[in-house]
């Protein structure tokens, strides 16, 4: 049987912290449910009721999206190595892009990379675990780095023509916000 918090203790805390892949899902009031998986030194816990991950350029920005309509989201923690252990965080997020205020202050947590396209801040209104009895095993060999590689070949302004062109609607037509609040222009062409 599940178990609900309403924050974070310590040791799903240090849960999070040793995991390698987690899952994003948001919704807005209509359309397409997103489930995105995440991995890469990309989450942080900041506190026991709010956590802070870092989006990297990619082909959807379904999460910007969503949580411009509907600031609901989930994330959803796996053991895969260990004993049984699904953990779930439930809040509301914002997205900040690179013009808000409180961008430096949360991108200096992660790793610097060209390819930082948002950061979402969830604060948190419930935590659930459940067994994850089901959930198989499986081994972490390592991140892969086609990504980093890609957005470094790109530079600055490849990613940004990249979000003009590839990032700025979500697969149901909803609007992201990122030329707007990352302060780009149309490339050149």
């Amino acid at each position: 049987m599940g178990q609900q918090f309403s924050e974070l203790s310590d040791k799903h805390s240090e849960f999070i912290a040793a995991q390698k892949i987690y899952f994003v899902a948001t919704a807005a009031a209509t359309g397409h449910v997103n489930l995105s998986p995440k991995g890469g030194d990309s989450l942080r816990v900041i506190n026991s009721t709010t956590l802070a991950w870092l989006n990297l350029t990619g082909s959807g920005n379904e999460s910007a999206a969503h949580v411009l309509q509907n600031s609901r989201m989930t994330l959803m923690f796996c053991d895969f190595a260990g004993a049984p252990l699904i953990l779930r965080t439930y809040g509301d997020a914002r997205v900040l892009h690179q013009t808000d205020p409180e961008w430096q202050q949360y991108c200096e947590l992660f790793p610097t990379t060209v390819a930082a396209r948002q950061i979402f801040v969830l604060d948190i209104s419930l935590v659930q675990s459940s067994c994850g009895m089901s959930v198989p095993f499986f081994a972490y060999q390592g991140d892969r780095d086609a990504l980093a590689n890609w957005a470094e070949k790109k530079g600055k302004s490849g990613i940004e023509a990249y979000w003009y062109n590839r990032n700025q609607q979500s697969i149901d037509g909803f609007d992201t916000g990122i030329v707007e609040r990352s302060g780009i222009s149309a490339p050149e062409e």
